[in-house]
């Protein structure tokens, strides 16, 4: 199972027990967060998509730690000038793990996920109903 979840202005295809590198979050280390912009779930094929969100869904996660990215380094130059200017930036995340994902407000259960494979393969066994197939046109030229 798995999830499209919007997380600080981005989206991350998230699964259970995931850690995440996000943009810093306000909550605390440790702390549990729930976010409910979830635009897409798969649960083992079945797949809901939201419009533009999935009501009653959610992503729930904890804090793990607060911490700076890599060094980006900044370099600026114009050839045959003189002139070179390097500039350094380190992004402030958070790293989170995704402890659960629940489609209507309740978690999915493994018995439940039986009962609707069964449920539709008893639809599909129902016999389909065929067209008869189109008559040919005769082309006649005299």
């Amino acid at each position: 199972m798995y999830a499209i979840v919007e997380i600080a202005g981005q989206q991350f295809k998230v699964s259970k027990d995931l850690k995440v590198y996000v943009h810093r979050l306000a909550n605390e280390e440790g702390s549990k967060v729930s976010f409910d912009k979830v635009y897409l779930v798969d649960d083992n094929g079945s797949i809901t998509i939201g419009a533009p969100a999935i009501e009653g869904a959610s992503v729930e996660a904890k804090v793990l730690q607060h911490l700076k990215g890599d060094k980006v380094i900044v370099f600026k130059k114009k050839r045959r000038k003189g002139y070179k200017k390097r500039n350094g930036h380190r992004q402030y995340l958070s790293q989170i793990v995704i402890e659960g994902i629940t489609v209507g407000g309740a978690p999915k259960k493994a018995a439940a996920k039986k009962a609707t494979v069964e449920a539709t393969t008893e639809e599909a066994e129902a016999p389909k109903v065929k067209k008869a197939p189109k008559a040919k046109k005769e082309d006649t030229q005299e």
